[in-house]
């Protein structure tokens, strides 16, 4: 029998107890749990990062943590939630709807926690692992719903949407089919056919997924983007146009294909066509609207706005004289990311906003699929939030916090050198 199997229990708790790297391993565990839930539960979500605090406490070195906030990528998220905070003081919106409206900017807290413990974890990896498996689980859960849809885990589901809803769904599949695309040309180039081979037949059946049973609009217009930030980086130009070709090509036999896609794609004329012509309550006409409001809102208060929780009260009665905004009773969100911060807090929320889009931007400049999967997360954040407030919706600011948090903090952790590793066209094909 070996010394640890001889070791008493409470002894070998104790121990563990003691362990900085049993309680670094037990952190680890919580943010997987935290990435794998993320598809599919808002109550776990919470639950797990919670506990990846709490496990955190016990060898929390709070003075190398303190000198860690004086980054940038770590100040300014800070910034803007003391900001929202700060803005409870001059809104005239309830008390409630006020403390209300910092509550989706207290994610961004979680940043500098998880640069710091991924700094010096090396199972950063594991969690975007975690995520991918639990977003391929989703997919196939996606098509059985789609045959199925009494499958749904919830009443009133989407078709083939088997959780949460179709837009949350679309962004985390556009995420893993985009992202997929760097290991898969390194694998091709290293001359190992076997996993390409299984990584593109994954990023196909997202796409697959997409084009077939259902797709947002949002995730339409920002995945060529994407897709063009991956061929701009990384391959050759004549790469480039075969790239392009063939997009061009599959897109063109996607949308022959699947009426899905049509219908999806013809939504866009005939909405905006329904709202000019008969001022018909319709998604892409009540944006424009909220979009037009939301700039006559922000011109009466463009240094400081009007303060946290203000949304709300200010489109109820902007509502009055909006036909479009009346088919819409008591909304608080402009649908748009800047219009969102800009209407709270002015100018300056602004600027805090697109300084946090910056200097975590800049942090994955680097080569490498680290660099790759915090670049996207960001890009992919950056061009959503400007159809949606995706900062501070729960599935895609959950998304943002994990992957740059994660992301930020390995390359943090490889230090200036990996951060900024020359060209990223180095090793183009």
């Amino acid at each position: 029998m070996s010394a640890v199997a001889r070791e008493p229990l409470g002894a070998l708790l104790w121990r563990l107890w003691r362990d900085p790297a049993a309680w670094v391993t037990t952190s680890d565990i919580f943010v997987i749990l935290t990435v794998l839930s993320l598809p599919w539960s808002t109550s776990l979500v919470a639950i797990f990062a919670v506990a990846t605090l709490v496990t955190m406490v016990p060898f929390f070195d709070a003075t190398v943590f303190l000198q860690s906030l004086r980054r940038p990528v770590c100040t300014v998220p800070i910034a803007l939630v003391a900001l929202a905070a700060a803005g409870t003081l001059w809104s005239d919106a309830p008390w409630g709807a006020r403390l209300y409206a910092v509550g989706p900017t207290a994610k961004l807290l979680m940043l500098p926690m998880l640069f710091y413990h991924f700094e010096r974890s090396s199972r950063g990896l594991q969690v975007f692992a975690a995520f991918l498996v639990s977003c391929v689980l989703l997919m196939a859960m996606s098509w059985i719903v789609a045959f199925d849809p009494h499958l749904a885990l919830r009443s009133h589901a989407d078709y083939g949407v088997p959780v949460k809803n179709y837009i949350d769904q679309s962004q985390e599949f556009a995420l893993c089919a985009v992202v997929l695309a760097y290991p898969i040309i390194a694998l091709l180039r290293a001359g190992r056919m076997v996993p390409a081979l299984l990584l593109g037949a994954i990023a196909l059946s997202f796409v697959v997924n997409m084009a077939f049973v259902i797709v947002s609009r949002t995730a339409l217009v920002t995945m060529p983007v994407m897709l063009a930030v991956f061929t701009l980086l990384h391959l050759k130009w004549r790469t480039n146009l075969i790239v392009l070709g063939t997009a061009i090509v599959l897109a063109g036999l996607a949308f022959a294909a699947s009426p899905k896609l049509q219908q999806k794609i013809a939504s866009f004329q005939s909405q905006y066509q329904s709202y000019k012509d008969t001022n018909e309550s319709t998604s892409i006409g009540q944006r424009l609207e909220f979009w037009e409001n939301s700039l006559r809102f922000f011109a009466a208060a463009p240094i400081i706005g009007h303060g946290s929780g203000s949304t709300q009260g200010l489109f109820e009665q902007a509502a009055v004289d909006s036909k479009v905004l009346a088919g819409a009773p008591g909304v608080g969100n402009p649908h748009n990311q800047t219009l969102n911060v800009a209407i709270q807090w002015g100018m300056l929320g602004v600027v805090v906003l697109y300084a946090m889009w910056l200097v975590h931007l800049l942090l994955f400049r680097g080569d490498g699929l680290v660099a790759w999967i915090g670049l996207m997360v960001v890009v992919q954040n950056f061009f959503t939030s400007l159809f949606n407030s995706h900062i501070f919706d729960f599935n895609e600011g959950w998304i943002y916090v994990l992957g740059v948090g994660v992301a930020g903090g390995m390359i943090l952790r490889a230090g200036p050198r990996q951060a900024s590793s020359g060209p990223r066209n180095s090793a183009r094909p």
